[in-house]
């Protein structure tokens, strides 16, 4: 449906027709319904798929990445979460929620150890971010973190922890200084999930189900100094980190994941719409249909430009938060009026499972929510062009 974003290097071209062989040999649509159905994703197969070298593209040459390459990142989670979240879900736990947080924030021992694993896809990373009280105020996280000796000690819980269960590191925000300001009282630590004190309860939800979302209770959890992001030095610093490039980096990935999907939604009511016969004609046929096909289109193609704008800008490592954030509002929100129209294009067949058009929409009216909701990303605009308060 959409072939290329405007002057796409052709290293991502190629790329992306690497990964569409991969998809259609290793994933066919009966595999990607069992793992809808059984909220999993395929391990082996992600190994394979690791071997591409696709998780290094977050990660310096130095440390055995590819070097940053947003733009290739980026074609990698449409690419994937065109047949499903079950790859590019794993994929983004590793370069993103890993490769690209250590790249930015990581001390050099954490570099050295963690990143050439990142690169080869070997470890996975889920977000600590949100918790039961605590959803776009991130500054107001009520975890605590104290060091105590040569140790830290972590109570609180976390919510909407994707992928705690089986990641090897929760990258989770806590409160280091209950007496300091917001936000000069924030710090990130590294948490394997299996550490004595940490407790586990997967969340049911209905969109993304690569996984089961989690609850993460830590109870007077015991870690060492070196679980401190960047080091002692960083310890309150977590602010800036939250902040920084990573932050408009992760805006692209969701906003990735919301393309890819609706694309495969505008493909499938585009076929659809092709073989279905209703008096005497295809539907397509019918104004009403060719009129909510070509909305949708046109929409998509809105889409991929604000994406791959944005996208080109932090590749070059130029300013991208306003672009970015636009992007992630933009792509969401239009995201469910592509889902929403598809399905009206397919009817009762949309609600089936004789077709995946039920899993699209689904995932897709989630996206204006996860990864910083629209309303958050419309407040983030308005201080970001200094609108009054």
């Amino acid at each position: 449906m959409i072939e290329t974003a405007l002057d796409e290097p052709g290293h991502v071209t190629e790329l992306r027709r690497q990964l569409r062989r991969f998809v259609a040999d290793k994933a066919p649509r009966e595999k990607r319904r069992a793992w809808d159905r059984a909220h999993d994703w395929p391990r082996d197969l992600f190994r394979e798929l690791a071997q591409m070298g696709i998780c290094a593209l977050t990660v310096p040459e130095e440390y055995g990445g590819a070097g940053r390459d947003i733009w290739a990142a980026v074609a990698v989670i449409e690419e994937l979460t065109r047949a499903g979240p079950f790859l590019a879900g794993p994929f983004i736990h590793c370069a993103f929620y890993g490769g690209m947080n250590i790249s930015e924030n990581g001390s050099a021992e954490q570099k050295a150890e963690l990143l050439p694993k990142l690169a080869r896809g070997d470890l996975l990373f889920a977000y600590g971010l949100s918790e039961p009280d605590v959803g776009g105020d991130l500054a107001s996280v009520k975890t605590r973190a104290r060091i105590d000796g040569d140790f830290i000690r972590v109570s609180g819980a976390k919510r909407w922890c994707t992928g705690a269960d089986w990641a090897d590191y929760i990258y989770c925000l806590v409160n280091s200084d209950p007496n300091a300001p917001k936000r000069e009282a924030l710090s990130f630590l590294l948490i394997p999930p299996k550490t004595p004190g940490i407790t586990i309860t997967p969340i049911e939800h209905v969109n993304l189900r690569y996984t089961a979302s989690c609850d993460v209770h830590f109870d007077d959890v015991r870690l060492p100094l070196s679980a401190i992001v960047g080091g002692r030095e960083k310890w309150g610093q977590g602010w800036k980190m939250l902040a920084g490039r990573a932050l408009d980096v992760e805006k692209l990935e969701v906003a990735a994941v919301t393309f890819g999907t609706a694309q495969a939604a505008v493909e499938e009511a585009w076929t659809y719409a092709q073989e279905r016969v209703q008096f005497g004609k295809p539907i397509a046929a019918h104004q009403a249909i060719r009129h909510k096909l070509v909305t949708a289109r046109t929409r998509l193609e809105a889409c991929r430009l604000m994406l791959y704008n944005a996208a080109r800008l932090a590749h070059e490592g130029l300013p991208c938060a306003v672009e970015t954030s636009m992007a992630k509002l933009f792509i969401a929100d239009t995201g469910v009026e592509i889902a929403l129209a598809c399905q009206q294009i397919m009817g009762a067949y949309a609600l089936s499972d004789a077709y995946d058009m039920d899993r699209h929409v689904r995932d897709l009216l989630g996206m204006p929510i996860v990864g910083g909701s629209s309303d958050m990303q419309r407040n983030n605009l308005a201080s970001l062009w200094r609108l009054p308060a």
